[in-house]
Parts: C-alpha cells; sequence; structure tokens
C-alpha cells in the first residue's frame, strides 16, 4: 500500500477519468469503468491507494452527493414539480416502502432472518441512489426528454424524499438491533420524525438560499463565478455536516432545496451555479465511484452471489414494481412513461456505500450478508441504471421542448463562416475575409464553440495558401475546419449546415445599388438560409 496521500488523490483522479474513458468507448457507462478502476486500485486489486486516502472515503462521498444534489436542485421545474406534485410524494415513499418490505420476507426465506434483520437488509437495498438517478435525470431534462410532464423532476424529488424515509427507518431499526430497546425513537413517532425532517430541511434550504443570494447578488461580495460557487458549495457543504451531527432535519434534502429556492430568488446566479456545479460534478463522480469500487469486498460476494442476485430480482419484481404502480395511478402518465421507473429509478450506490457496513461494525448478526449483498447491488445496479436511462428515455418517453431557466442545453456552438469570391476574381477581398474570421472567432469564442469556414473551389481561389494562412492566424485558439465548394455556394450552404449541426452562420451582405426606398435588401444565399432554415445568420455589411 501507498502511504502518500496526494499521490493516492492524483492516482485516483487520473485513473478514474481513464477508465471512464475506456469505458464510454466500449459503450458502457463511465462509472463502471471508474468503479472497476478503484477495485483494481483498491484493497482487492493492486493495493495502491493509501489508507488515509480510504479513511477520508466517506468525507468525499458527502461532498459528491452535496454536489448532485444541488445539480438536482438547480434543475428542478417547479411549475412541472406542481403538476406532478402528487406522483412526486407517492415516489418519495410507496416504491422503497414496497421494495423494503418485500425484501425483508424474501430474506426470511433465503438467509433465515428475523423479520427485523430482513427489514434492516430492506432499508439499507431499497435506498435510491442520486449518484446514478440524479446525473441521468438532469441529462434527460438537458434533452427534453419527458420535460412536459415533468417526469425528471417527480423522479428527482421523490428520489431525494425516499432517502429521508429510508435512513430514518433504518436508524430507528439499528437502535433496536444493537440495544434491544427502541430508546427515545418509538415507532409510533416516526411519521413525525419524517415530517419534521422534510419541513425543516426545506425551511433551511429556503433560509440558505436567502443568505447565499444577499451575499453574492445583494452585497456583492462575490467578483465572478468561481466566488459565487466557491459560497454555493460552502453553505451546502456546511448544512450537511450540521444535519449529521443534529440530525433533526434531512440535510441532503436541504442542499436540494437551497437549489431550488435560488431558481426563484436570482434566476441569473441560479444559472451560473448550474453551469459551475456541472464542472464540479466531473471530479466529484471519479472521486465517488472510484472510492466506492475501491472499499467493494470482492471474497464476501462468493457465498451470496446467486442468492444475493434472486432477492435484487425478486425485491425489485414483487416489491418496488407494486410501489411504482400505486405511485403512478390516477396520473395522466402513458404505460410508457410508467415503465420508464424501471430504468429510471432502481440504480443503488451512494446510500449503500454509505450505511451498507454499519450493521457489521455495530455487531448485528449477519451483518456480514447485509454488506455483501449492498456490494452486490451497486455492482449490478449503478452500471446497469447508468446505462439503461439514457438507452430507455428515447424509446418510453416524449422528447419535449426544454426551458433554458430551468437546465442547460446540452448543445455545442458551431459558427459557419462563408467566404465569396468577388464577382470576376481569382481571390477573396482580405479586407472583407479578415473582417468575417473575426467575427467567427469572436462567436465561437464567447460561446466555447468550434467554427465551420466554407472558401472558393481551391482550382478557382488562385492563391489559396495566403487565405489558409489568414484562417490559421485568426481561428487559432478555435477549433475549426476549412470546407472547400465544389459547387455554387447557393446550392451547397444548408446541405453544409445541416450535415455539421451549425447553429449560426455569418455572410457577408453583398453590395447593392441603393433603392429608392428605405428598405433592406437580401442577396439570394441570405434569402435561402432565412426562407429554409431557422439557424442564426448574422450579416455583415
Amino acid at each position: 500500500m501507498v502511504d502518500d496521500l496526494l499521490f493516492s488523490l492524483v492516482l485516483t483522479l487520473f485513473c478514474g477519468f481513464i477508465g471512464g474513458q475506456i469505458a464510454r468507448k466500449f459503450g458502457a457507462p463511465p462509472l463502471l469503468g471508474m468503479m472497476l478502476m478503484g477495485i483494481f486500485l483498491g484493497a482487492e486489486g493492486s493495493n495502491l491507494i493509501a489508507k488515509e486516502m480510504l479513511d477520508l472515503a466517506d468525507d468525499f462521498r458527502t461532498m459528491a452527493v452535496t454536489v448532485i444534489l444541488m445539480r438536482a436542485g438547480l434543475g428542478l421545474d417547479s411549475q412541472k414539480l406542481a403538476q406532478q406534485g402528487s406522483v412526486a410524494l407517492r415516489l418519495g415513499f410507496l416504491p422503497a416502502l414496497t421494495e423494503a418490505i418485500a425484501i425483508s420476507f424474501i430474506s426470511i426465506w433465503l438467509f433465515e432472518f428475523d423479520w427485523l434483520t430482513g427489514l434492516l437488509l430492506g432499508c439499507v437495498i431499497s435506498a435510491e441512489s442520486p449518484a446514478v438517478i440524479v446525473p441521468g435525470m438532469l441529462r434527460l431534462k438537458n434533452l427534453g426528454w419527458g420535460v412536459s410532464k415533468g417526469i425528471a423532476d417527480a423522479i428527482l424529488t421523490g428520489s431525494a424524499l425516499s432517502d429521508v424515509l429510508i435512513l430514518l427507518l433504518f436508524s430507528l431499526l439499528l437502535n433496536f438491533l444493537s440495544s434491544g430497546d427502541l430508546g427515545n425513537s418509538q415507532i409510533w413517532l416516526l411519521p413525525l420524525e419524517i415530517v419534521a425532517q422534510i419541513v425543516l430541511g426545506v425551511i433551511i434550504g429556503y433560509s440558505i438560499g436567502k443568505i447565499v443570494v444577499f451575499v453574492a447578488v445583494k452585497q456583492k461580495w462575490t467578483q465572478n463565478n468561481v466566488q459565487n460557487t466557491l459560497i454555493g458549495a460552502s453553505f451546502a457543504l456546511i448544512v450537511v455536516v450540521v444535519a449529521k451531527n443534529f440530525p433533526y432535519f434531512s440535510g441532503y434534502l436541504a442542499v436540494m432545496a437551497m437549489g431550488f429556492f435560488l431558481i426563484k430568488f436570482s434566476p441569473p446566479l441560479a444559472r451560473q451555479l448550474r453551469q459551475e456545479f456541472n464542472h464540479l460534478w466531473i471530479v466529484a463522480e471519479i472521486l465517488l465511484f472510484v472510492l466506492m469500487g475501491a472499499t467493494i469486498q470482492l471474497k464476501v460476494l462468493e457465498n451470496i452471489l446467486l442468492p444475493g442476485l434472486v432477492l435484487l430480482i425478486l425485491g425489485l419484481l414483487l416489491g418496488r414494481t407494486i410501489g411504482w404502480y400505486l405511485a403512478t395511478v390516477g396520473s395522466n402518465w402513458t404505460w410508457r412513461e410508467k415503465f420508464f421507473l424501471l430504468p429510471g429509478n432502481s440504480a443503488k450506490a451512494t446510500v449503500q456505500a454509505a450505511i451498507g457496513a454499519i450493521p457489521l461494525s455495530m455487531g448485528i448478526p449477519n451483518g456480514d450478508i447485509i454488506l455483501a449483498i449492498a456490494a452486490l447491488s451497486i455492482l449490478v445496479t449503478a452500471p446497469l441504471g447508468a446505462w439503461a436511462i439514457p438507452t430507455f428515455a428515447p424509446k418510453l418517453l416524449t422528447q419535449d421542448k426544454i426551458d433554458p431557466t430551468k437546465t442547460t442545453a446540452v448543445n455545442r456552438t458551431v459558427v459557419l463562416g462563408v467566404i465569396e469570391l468577388e464577382t470576376d476574381k481569382k481571390i477573396p477581398e482580405p479586407s472583407l475575409a479578415i473582417a468575417l474570421l473575426t467575427k467567427v472567432a469572436d462567436l465561437a469564442r464567447r460561446t466555447d464553440g468550434e467554427a465551420i469556414i466554407i472558401c472558393p473551389n481551391q482550382n478557382q481561389a488562385a492563391d489559396i495558401s495566403s487565405l489558409e494562412s489568414m484562417i490559421a492566424k485568426l481561428l487559432l485558439d478555435i477549433p475549426h475546419q476549412i470546407i472547400y465548394l465544389k459547387e455554387p455556394i447557393i446550392e451547397a450552404i444548408l446541405p453544409i449546415a445541416h450535415q455539421y449541426q451549425v447553429t449560426e452562420i455569418i455572410l457577408h451582405q453583398k453590395e447593392q445599388k441603393k433603392p429608392h426606398k428605405p428598405e433592406i435588401n437580401l442577396d439570394s444565399v441570405a434569402e435561402i438560409v432565412l426562407n429554409n432554415s431557422d439557424i442564426s445568420l448574422v450579416l455583415l455589411s
């Protein structure tokens, strides 16, 4: 084992990134590659991760989950959530509860558990994973899948509420099994505790959102997006840490509520934070899943592999499916949209990694089996869920128009610049070409985009090398490519624009004789673009 913490951190990030990209190349979800890389780097493999790094795994996991829940809150749509409020509320309780009950009975049959230990196992397994569900649902919202009915919003909210219920029930059962006494938490108080945690979580999220807006917007204590993100992330982490030490409210729900209310209080700030937290997730995802893989003990899976798979499948089919049906009955969801809950709301990872080892550490009988099944549920459902969400969404959901104030559109900017020959000339006018290329570069830089430059046929232009040098110089820091035409520009421009998914077209407005009336005359190329496409057009005079 390597004892250098910094080396372990760098190794985790680098190898996790490589593992994710390899998995992506083979069409698998990146988190699968990250988890496998974690297994390789951990004690079950090469043992290259320092013990100090593994000791900090829970803290890194907390930070990663905070990032994704903040992203979830910043991506919620209040109008769609209001439409699906009843469904979201029922999704927050019924699927996880019915699955936990089903698993408790199945574990009595498969592992000869008593019913309380079986219910404890059910709580560990039935909790939904924000680490898989939140990124998946946000990507669907970015692409418009199921947006009109707020399906992703309902799943996101239901998942957060579900974990509140399951973690409270888990704590209650753990207390009873370890001491034989329910102590201060009586079963009849459980509903009140759930309501209190939800209400206090929302109130605290609302209050922290107000504070962040006061600091960043009204008092202007921050000067840029990085500082805004620092303030938002710090407050979010403080809320989660306080909730761990004073468990009277749901810290994760408070973070999600904080992001949700920021959209109401300051939409510009919410948009900036949404983009920055997307960037933070790139690092947080690697840490989360590599360390999750590093803590999995493969040896404990050997004896329970087959019965563990049977338990997971039956728990899904006999338990969670009933909960899904009850949660969506009477809604306006079609059968296809209801069926999407199977891939969209089944993944387990974060909660199982956080609480799976607790029963064993506290000496609960059969704690080793609980830990092994928790690990198995992560290995099976996390990669499967990450793959199934984007795979089945186009088959089961409708694609609708997105609201750019609630999400980040997944679209790249491609600027198409057209350099035309002047009449009866063999080379483009240099001043006009420079002006056009400068405009293309400016727009591409502002939007972090790329450029396509249409040039005259190489056989027509006499000095093509000087033109290429000009393009290379002015677009030095912009990803770009040059396309030489073989046909007239009027015939080629729209096919090229559609082939490369162009978002902006920049043309020179050719000089025309001044009309008697002050009206705009467009040349034929500009008219073709305006009349036959919805691509934005910029005309340079």
